[in-house]
């Protein structure tokens, strides 16, 4: 599995590469239009992201923001949404606003902050990213 995580808080972001690592690989982005470059560069390379999990608030362009952008890219090049990369939506912000944006710009689910392994797990699970049992043994922190 090949991963972006969009987020622009360090300790977000350190536990998001934790929780998948085992998992495969895994890229950062701090900010959308870091993530909407960093999808592109991807998808012309042929070797697009199966996962990418965006963070809602962050400076420059926010993850409704790149969300839209990211499904327009893959509308362009003749992806839907259910054959695309899968865009998990993680924040601290659970109003019913936020949640229906982001579904309504075809995320495929919404967890709110903290992350926890379990759900994310179940998510990757869900959307056959992963096998049920697959590597579910984190490895020791280096």
């Amino acid at each position: 599995m090949k991963c972006l995580i969009v987020e622009d808080d360090f300790v977000s972001c350190l536990l998001l590469q934790k929780l998948l690592e085992p998992y495969g690989e895994c890229h950062v982005a701090v900010n959308g239009v870091e993530a909407v470059k960093a999808v592109s560069v991807a998808m012309e390379a042929q070797n697009p992201y199966d996962l990418i999990c965006l963070d809602i608030m962050m400076p420059q362009m926010d993850g409704q923001a790149a969300l839209q952008e990211i499904r327009a890219m893959e509308e362009a090049r003749g992806i839907f949404s259910t054959n695309g990369a899968k865009i998990l939506m993680t924040t601290a912000l659970d109003d019913l606003k936020n949640v229906s944006s982001a579904y309504s710009q075809l995320c495929d689910n919404y967890l709110v902050k903290p992350i926890e392994k379990a759900t994310l797990v179940a998510f990757l699970e869900k959307s056959q990213l992963i096998r049920a049992g697959e590597n579910q043994e984190q490895p020791a922190c280096r």
